[in-house]
């Protein structure tokens, strides 16, 4: 791929919480009792890419998701925020798949990786429903990026292809460090405060590219 400006590419996911009124059928809710939306620390990621394409720089944000045709309202919600385009990934086989653990998720993400040849990819630190915190670092032992994780600050030099970061350690001790790109982040909750989509955001994500590709696209095996 030839690069003409930096690209960001944000891993983000839709999770489901349960409506207040929800029951209970054997050992799992029923559909019709769940509620979707980004993940919360995901919306801090995607806020971060976003305000680094606003600094000045000629900067390209797409966003990525593991997620069937529903998680196609989310995905333009972050569109609205400020993403230029999407991409989801979704194949029949992984509709009956209880948990797509860290390892399945490392391999289709970083397919996408080698695909956009992003020069920084931004995940958030966790996801509300499984709460693993290992894709974002994952995907950067997968794809050789060096990475930092529980990033709370974040500054961007695109020509001297590095970033300064402040990241939290146990025990209340924060870190400053530097990171060569290309570079995985994840992000941590507070680092800014995410917007909301405006009605004139929504408009104009509706006709922002989103790309769908399957297992076999990225080829990639179902098991």
């Amino acid at each position: 791929m030839t690069r003409v400006m930096p690209t960001i590419l944000v891993l983000t996911t839709e999770v489901a919480s349960l409506a207040d009124d929800f029951q209970v059928e054997g050992t799992d809710v029923p559909e019709q009792y769940k509620e979707y939306d980004l993940n919360e620390w995901d919306n801090y990621a995607v806020e971060a890419g976003v305000q680094l394409s606003e600094a000045g720089d000629d900067v390209e944000v797409v966003s990525a998701t593991i997620g069937p045709s529903r998680s196609e309202e989310t995905i333009r919600m972050v569109l609205a925020m400020g993403a230029d385009r999407a991409v989801r990934v979704w194949d029949d086989a992984l509709q009956s798949v209880d948990i797509l653990d860290v390892e399945a998720k490392t391999k289709i993400l970083a397919r996408i990786v080698a695909q956009e040849e992003p020069d920084l990819v931004l995940s958030g630190v966790q996801s509300g429903d499984n709460s693993f915190a290992a894709t974002g670092v994952s995907v950067a032992e997968e794809v050789d990026y060096q990475w930092t994780a529980v990033v709370n600050d974040l500054a961007v030099d695109w020509k001297d292809a590095t970033a300064d970061v402040r990241r939290e350690l146990e025990g209340g001790v924060e870190e400053l460090t530097a990171v060569n790109l290309p570079a995985v982040l994840t992000i941590q909750s507070g680092i800014n405060e995410p917007r909301y989509a405006s009605l004139r955001g929504m408009r104009q994500a509706q006709r922002k590219p989103l790309d769908v590709f399957s297992l076999a696209d990225l080829d990639l095996e179902p098991a």
